[in-house]
């Protein structure tokens, strides 16, 4: 089976269980990079009927927010139902990039990457959905499985693997996945088995509308400044300078923050904590975010 029919195979699975166990289509999580245009592409040659939705982060630079709603105006006139979810706080105003950082008390770290949890990770409780994720991207993304629960508790996580279900066919396996998803967010993750040439090569043959960032030589169209990318971000910040100058004014408000609070900060404006934050060693004392990990608003 070629890794296109696989994916397939799988995404035909997940809407079976979706169906099933949700009574209601699976959604593809959709962000507007490359992944998520051939999971797209996937999910159309399915056939199967399906939603898409696409947490807005605010921090996605501006091409990849009118990709998404190019490719979102398609999908409507097809008749398929897309969502762009905005963030609410309780009192009604969205929740951004730029008001969270002050709200978190620290800026977002590879350790600490509230604002995954916050403005991607917590859409679409309650239902199944497939994403982009795969083994190549990185070592911690090489221990996910092609099918996932996700439970309140971490220690409640369950994984199954799809090989399991697609080849064997195990009613036992399937009804003991099923069950123990009740009221859970279930994801399946259709290409975790592509390497990037493979992605590449779909993205650049099969799928016609592409995100124009990767014209401008991006190797990713996530959001700007996402610590993962390390010095990668340079780069973005060199083509989007804007994002810099709204992360310095976002860091300001933050410090102004932890001194209303009555919190210590080795920092004296949004600048040094910038110039930490790219992982200059030139701004001495700033070696971990250990210390501020407990002052942070949950």
């Amino acid at each position: 089976m070629d890794l296109e029919q696989k994916a397939i195979e799988r995404i035909k699975l997940a809407s079976e269980m979706s169906l099933h166990h949700y009574g209601e289509p699976l959604v593809c999580a959709y962000s507007g990079g490359k992944d998520s245009d051939v999971m797209l592409e996937l999910f159309k040659r399915s056939g199967i009927p399906f939603e898409v939705h696409n947490s807005h982060t605010t921090a996605d630079a501006p091409q990849t927010v009118y990709h998404i709603r190019a490719v979102f105006r398609e999908l409507e006139l097809q008749g398929i139902k897309c969502t762009i979810d905005y963030h609410r706080q309780q009192d009604g105003t969205n929740i951004t990039m730029w008001n969270l950082i002050p709200k978190k008390l620290m800026p977002p770290t590879r350790k600490v990457r509230y604002c995954c949890s916050v403005l991607k990770e917590s859409g679409c409780r309650n239902r199944m959905i497939a994403t982009g994720v795969r083994w190549a991207e990185s070592v911690r993304r090489r221990e996910r499985e092609a099918f996932e629960g996700i439970v309140p508790r971490k220690s409640d996580k369950i994984r199954v693997s799809d090989e399991k279900m697609l080849l064997t066919d195990n009613n036992d396996t399937r009804r003991l996945f099923e069950h123990c998803q009740l009221k859970a967010k279930t994801v399946v993750n259709p290409i975790i088995d592509w390497t990037d040439g493979a992605v590449w090569e779909f993205y650049q043959h099969e799928c016609r509308l592409h995100n124009p960032l990767y014209e401008m030589v991006c190797y990713r169209v996530g959001c700007i400044g996402y610590p993962m990318a390390r010095k990668k971000r340079y780069k973005e910040f060199a083509i989007f300078p804007n994002y810099k100058q709204a992360y310095i004014h976002a860091f300001d408000r933050m410090l102004l923050e932890r001194v209303r609070r009555g919190l210590e900060s080795k920092w004296s404006c949004g600048e040094e904590v910038f110039i930490w934050w790219m992982e200059d060693k030139n701004i001495p004392g700033q070696i971990s975010m250990d210390e501020y990990y407990g002052e942070m608003e949950v």
